[in-house]
């Protein structure tokens, strides 16, 4: 069982369908074909004001070639200590750029107001001898999942405008974001100040489909080039434009991401009830952060996959998709130690103490190991009845 990465899930069925639609006959290339054109469309739909789209098959490449648009080779971009750009790319934004990277702290993955400052004030513009500041890069929903509110983003972008910069954002997990309902596209983009967004659709359900989308048609400059000339320019684009069509018509996209986020949401829930695990994050989109005892990350991961977040502090990250299911969330933990877990939360003597084979014998129709836990403790509070032989 996969809460390793978004990115293990499948593809969704409806994009599915849609990429064998588009394969029936003939069509231009390179994005001149009737799918791609209509793209522009839906995307117009989706942020309410006229957009600049340009499909690709991965974030890196979104984000490198967005960020290269926006800054020079010699200009300084500014992100998220932990930001995806920074740890994640393996230096692709500044291979395509030329600009360096500067990483800015922050509490919950979120660049603030007063980090940023900070972080500016190091570089004097004009001075030949440091990086110009060109970019202000942020990720939204966050690397920690975390979503930032209008407001925020709007005080980042004032910021950034008054000394000259532009802002780009990470939105590889933007629907998740906005799948929480509270704003809208517009809101969380272009109206709080982005200038240029990277639309990300493969951890949502796509094959392989990211956007970069300009909201500014003045900063387009040579981005076409530079997509060729970076070899991200596919030929078959139709493929890559009817994923995005599928999951704009009818909101799919936003279906998929608030799935993935009941699901995370769910998953924070039942591992909230050990008290010796801690929810490390507000879970706003489809991530869960969580300190778990070192010695039991060794027995989880025989049977499921996740990753250990900070080893110092034995936060561990689970990762939900839009195929995501409750059976998964309910059968996460190995029922062995769920069991052992308990024991030892709940001070349970070895008379009263809870097992497999004890809950084996209760007479409740599922295999779920977290309903049998729950009608074991029902049994086990009951004045006429007992768990235990």
């Amino acid at each position: 069982m996969h809460f390793m990465s978004d990115n293990t899930a499948g593809i969704a069925p409806e994009i599915l369908n849609a990429i064998a639609r588009v394969n029936d006959g003939r069509e231009a290339s390179y994005g001149n074909d009737k799918t791609t054109e209509r793209l522009t469309l839906k995307f117009k739909e989706v942020f309410e004001i006229e957009v600049f789209v340009f499909p690709v098959t991965t974030g890196t490449a979104a984000n490198a070639l967005s960020i290269a648009t926006l800054t020079p080779p010699y200009g300084a971009v500014f992100c998220h200590e932990g930001a995806h750009i920074h740890v994640d790319e393996c230096g692709a934004p500044e291979f395509y750029s030329g600009a360096k990277l500067v990483p800015v702290p922050g509490q919950h993955g979120k660049i603030t107001v007063n980090g940023l400052s900070a972080a500016l004030d190091h570089f004097q513009l004009g001075f030949v001898h440091h990086v110009q500041p060109a970019t202000v890069s942020i990720t939204q929903a966050t690397e920690l999942g975390t979503a930032y509110a209008p407001h925020e983003i709007k005080a980042l972008s004032d910021l950034a405008k008054a000394r000259g910069l532009k802002l780009h954002m990470d939105g590889s997990r933007f629907a998740n974001a906005v799948a929480g309902g509270l704003y809208s596209p517009a809101e969380l983009t272009w109206k709080s100040g982005v200038d240029v967004l990277s639309f990300g659709a493969t951890k949502n359900g796509a094959m392989a489909a990211e956007a970069v989308i300009f909201f500014d048609k003045s900063l387009l400059k040579d981005f076409p080039y530079r997509e060729k000339r970076a070899g991200h320019l596919p030929a078959k684009m139709r493929f890559i434009s009817a994923q995005f069509e599928a999951l704009l018509s009818n909101d799919l996209w936003l279906q998929n991401a608030q799935h993935a986020n009941r699901m995370a949401q769910l998953l924070a829930t039942e591992l909230g009830r050990i008290p010796q695990v801690r929810i490390t994050q507000k879970v706003e989109a489809n991530g869960v952060f969580a300190e778990v005892p070192k010695k039991y990350i060794p027995v989880l991961q025989k049977q499921y996959f996740f990753y250990v977040w900070n080893e110092e502090t034995s936060e561990v990250r689970f990762m939900t998709s839009f195929d995501t299911t409750e059976s998964d969330i309910e059968d996460f933990l190995h029922p062995d130690l769920f069991v052992r877990l308990l024991n030892t939360a709940y001070g349970l003597s070895t008379k009263n103490c809870l097992s497999l084979t004890k809950l084996e014998t209760l007479s409740v129709t599922t295999e779920r190991i977290v309903k049998k836990v729950e009608a074991a403790f029902k049994i086990m509070v009951a004045p006429s009845k007992k768990l235990v032989d």
